[in-house]
């Protein structure tokens, strides 16, 4: 059994057809956020929480009206006018986080003599460190060099056989496709990140 098998939700059963569902996509970001717990370093918590508070403003959103908040993009649209927009700006932060763990996913899976550490680091300069200030990043740094070995980490989510591998691959491509289509919505519509 993998990792992937354990998820309440996968990436890849989020429905995308007619907009992002905020539910199963907060169900699955839920689990991969349980992901960090398998790098096994404390130094990840503050990966965690931020995600963790982001996911919360979200829900919190999505519960004030589930029908008006069905979709990410109907939270941005409905959000939009309003002063404090609290779940578009956790959204855009979370989205940020999500594409920097797909990002070293995908690094590592692409690069399978690649350790974590270089995987991890490459992803956060790329992604996230040009929205971090000067005391965010040495946190982030210390993070990346505590990744376990490769072997280990690959060990621990049970993906060592083909298939496994093949089904990490349809997750990461999953969460590739969403926070596309998240970042899509963010450049068409620069109004709902005005300000933040």
């Amino acid at each position: 059994m993998t990792y992937f098998d354990t998820l309440k939700r996968s990436y890849v059963d989020v429905d995308t057809s007619k907009g992002i569902d905020t539910e199963q996509f907060l169900e699955a970001t839920e689990g991969l956020v349980k992901l960090f717990d398998l790098l096994g370093s404390a130094a990840f918590s503050v990966v965690q929480n931020d995600m963790n508070g982001n996911i919360k403003k979200i829900r919190e959103r999505l519960l004030s009206n589930p029908t008006a908040n069905a979709t990410l993009q109907d939270l941005m649209a409905t959000e939009a006018p309003e002063k404090k927009r609290v779940a578009t700006e956790g959204l855009l932060w979370l989205t940020r986080g999500l594409d920097f763990t797909a990002q070293a996913l995908r690094r590592s899976m692409d690069n399978p003599a690649e350790e974590l550490n270089i995987s991890f680091t490459k992803a956060y300069e790329s992604t996230l460190r040009k929205h971090h200030n000067m005391l965010v990043r040495p946190v982030f740094s210390l993070a990346m060099k505590a990744c376990p070995y490769r072997k280990d980490f690959y060990e621990k989510i049970g993906v060592l056989t083909d298939a496994a591998l093949a089904q990490m691959k349809q997750w990461v491509e999953a969460l590739e496709n969403i926070i596309s289509i998240i970042q899509d919505v963010f450049k068409a519509n620069p109004a709902y990140i005005k300000g933040m």
